[in-house]
């Protein structure tokens, strides 16, 4: 069964959603993540998507009390990503409680570090997060387009070891419009043994099986489930 990601993004240590990473355009849905990552928790979810969007907007770290809190209040598995820009940030996120960094416009910045952080502490710590416009590359909050293609982004780091990714469609985060299907065949046509997790534009259940169907392995959510468009009792495993 694919598995769902609940997303949290961080501004100020609260709960928000943005969209097309406007940051003009936040909405504040929850004051309290641990509460939030706790009925994630009850609701049978496994894994949990924590976005530092301050972080990502400064290139430091902001939010590492709420992972703290969330990390020693729950069993969640975390992914944690915004602002890691140096091997202090990423030992710092593990302390803190992360079971995986989430590295986004470094892998394109400055990949030789990468490199080597995937070398001292495993591929399987380390989820790649691509943010595409038009299957090309956007870093720094999405606020910067770049020339390099999806797909060479993932051959190269899948020749590192890399096989963990999550891929949104910048055109459709936060739109539920609909999820880049067309894209996430064509990433799973190319390179049929990784871990893809699918993000932006899900709208209900039947979007999240569509991903399913075509080899998605997860998939983040975030606006849907905020706003109870989902049923997240037909999408976690049985216990």
């Amino acid at each position: 069964m694919i598995t769902v990601i609940p997303a949290i993004d961080l501004i100020e240590g609260k709960c928000v959603r943005l969209t097309q990473g406007d940051y003009s355009s936040k909405k504040v849905y929850r004051d309290d993540p641990l509460a939030v990552a706790k009925e994630f928790e009850q609701a049978g979810l496994k894994r949990l998507h924590i976005v530092d969007l301050d972080g990502a907007r400064t290139g430091m770290v902001k939010n590492l009390q709420v992972l703290e809190s969330i990390a020693a209040g729950t069993t969640l598995m975390i992914d944690f990503g915004g602002g890691i820009r140096i091997e202090e940030s990423v030992q710092a996120v593990f302390d803190a409680g992360a079971t995986m960094v989430t590295l986004g416009s470094i892998v394109v910045k400055e990949s030789n570090s990468v490199e080597k952080w995937v070398e001292g502490y495993g591929p399987d710590k380390f989820l790649i997060g691509a943010d595409v416009k038009n299957e090309k590359i956007a870093i720094n909050g999405w606020t910067e387009g770049t020339n390099l293609n999806i797909i060479d982004l993932l051959d190269k780091w899948i020749r590192v070891g890399m096989k963990q990714f999550f891929c949104t469609d910048i055109n459709r985060d936060g739109m539920m419009e609909g999820p880049a299907i067309d894209l996430y065949e064509k990433i799973m046509e190319r390179f049929p043994g990784i871990d893809l997790i699918a993000s932006g534009g899900v709208r209900d259940n039947d979007d999240v099986m569509e991903l399913e169907r075509i080899g998605c392995s997860g998939v983040i959510i975030g606006k849907a489930i905020y706003e109870s468009k989902l049923d997240l009792k037909l999408l976690t495993p049985e216990t």
